[in-house]
């Protein structure tokens, strides 16, 4: 008798073992389907992260401003092109916080619902874009208010905010209405850092500035400052910005066809274009990390801004560089994020829609149509074959379901497209 109870014992003890191994195995399958906390440092340079740059003004106006059912709309298509990080630009405005909070009422809802933000905050010189002379060896008074800003939303969503990026080409000096010096960024960018130190901001939160990639010493050496070494040094990461489509005008060595290919098929030239405009956009990447190295500091480096506009009635255009239209911009993106995925660079790649306030007063005007999206909901040329695959089924933008731009008559694409002027005769033009 008391062997079979001794053999009931070690049959039951079993059986609880068992099924605490179903149990455990079982919450196990369960959280690996959640989406776990994760930081800048999993995100960035990690393919399955992919990232964008957004902006949901569909108006003619920023004084318009987004309805929590728009952002809503936007990061459902988004999700369904396996976005999960999107780059916003300033926190004076309404857009980024509502964002944020339709972001939170989306996970809420679906728990495995994933997108970060990398929040940016907005940094003027003294009298920028007023009818006074900038000065750019001083900063704008608003500055201050627009970093406490950042910081409270930081706080407020951290499970969503993982990079706070202290302004946008705000050092370089081409952008004359703005630009701050670098002692501006590092002074700001000092301050977050100071904040995670003393625990008043997340640890894991990463701080950059994302800028030209002039400004960060891959250009010219005027920009090689000591402010800027300090800053290298100081931020989490680099954030550059590299725009071989407006070199297409400005730096057009690249883009012309050379003699050895002027023999070629139309499709051919345009193919072989938009490889070296990736080579150009690699080749400025690599001088931003040489420049880094060359002041003995080794950290990451991402591309906060890169892409290709599909309408130009200007320097872009048929009477310019001829670079503009949707078939280049699908072989630009598809390059660009090919490159950087199996490089372990994350690429905020811009824009996600179109977004007609940048150039109010010229519909046509290449800032207004860099967007994968049309402001309608129209999938261009990239987005073509996830369209076919059915990713937006169900989607809609502005209420209209997600179709593709020229009726999807590729054809038709085609005629708008134009081959990049010959290289011998930019020397000419020159």
């Amino acid at each position: 008798m008391k062997s079979a109870v001794k053999v009931f014992l070690v049959f039951l003890v079993i059986l609880v073992t068992q099924a605490c191994k179903e149990k455990k195995n079982s919450t196990e399958d369960h959280q690996s389907k959640t989406p776990q906390e994760v930081t800048a440092k999993d995100i960035l340079g990690n393919p399955n992260y992919l990232a964008i740059s957004y902006g949901g003004y569909r108006a003619i106006s920023r004084d318009v401003q987004p309805t929590l059912d728009e952002l809503k709309e936007d990061m459902r298509l988004l999700s369904a092109m396996g976005i999960k990080v999107v780059r916003t630009y300033n926190v004076q405005l309404q857009q980024a916080s509502n964002l944020l909070k339709a972001i939170r009422e989306m996970k809420e809802e679906d728990p495995n619902f994933e997108m970060y933000v990398m929040l940016g905050a907005w940094i003027d010189c003294k009298n920028a874009w007023t009818d006074k002379e900038p000065d750019h060896h001083v900063e704008s008074e608003q500055n201050e208010a627009e970093i406490g800003r950042a910081v409270a939303l930081a706080n407020a969503y951290p499970d969503i905010v993982k990079i706070i990026a202290v302004g946008n080409e705000a050092m370089v000096k081409w952008a004359t209405s703005y630009y701050v010096q670098p002692s501006v960024i590092l002074k700001w960018v000092n301050h977050l850092q100071g904040l995670k130190k003393e625990g008043k901001l997340p640890e894991s939160l990463w701080i950059t500035s994302s800028d030209d990639f002039a400004s960060w010493g891959g250009g010219d050496p005027e920009y090689h400052t000591q402010d800027l070494e300090a800053l290298i040094k100081a931020v989490d990461y680099i954030s550059m910005h590299t725009y071989a489509y407006h070199n297409t005008h400005y730096n057009p060595e690249f883009w012309g066809v050379p003699e050895d290919e002027e023999n070629l098929v139309d499709i051919a030239k345009i193919e072989g274009a938009m490889l070296r405009a990736k080579s150009f956009a690699m080749s400025q990447y690599e001088a931003v990390t040489q420049h880094m190295k060359s002041l003995g500091v080794d950290k990451p480096v991402h591309i906060g801004e890169t892409g290709w506009a599909t309408v130009s009635n200007g320097q872009y255009g048929p009477k310019g560089s001829k670079a503009t239209d949707e078939f280049k911009e699908a072989l630009y993106h598809k390059h660009m994020r090919e490159w950087t995925n199996k490089a372990g660079i994350s690429c905020f790649y811009f824009e996600a829609f179109n977004e007609k306030w940048k150039d109010a007063h010229n519909k046509q005007g290449s800032e207004n149509h860099f967007g994968l999206f049309t402001l309608e909901g129209q999938a261009k040329y990239a987005l073509w074959d996830l369209v076919d695959q059915g990713v937006f089924d169900g989607l809609t933008r502005n209420g209209n379901p997600i179709t593709k731009t020229y009726n999807g008559d590729l054809e038709a694409l085609m005629a708008d497209v134009l081959v990049p002027p010959l290289k011998r005769e930019q020397a000419v033009s020159q």
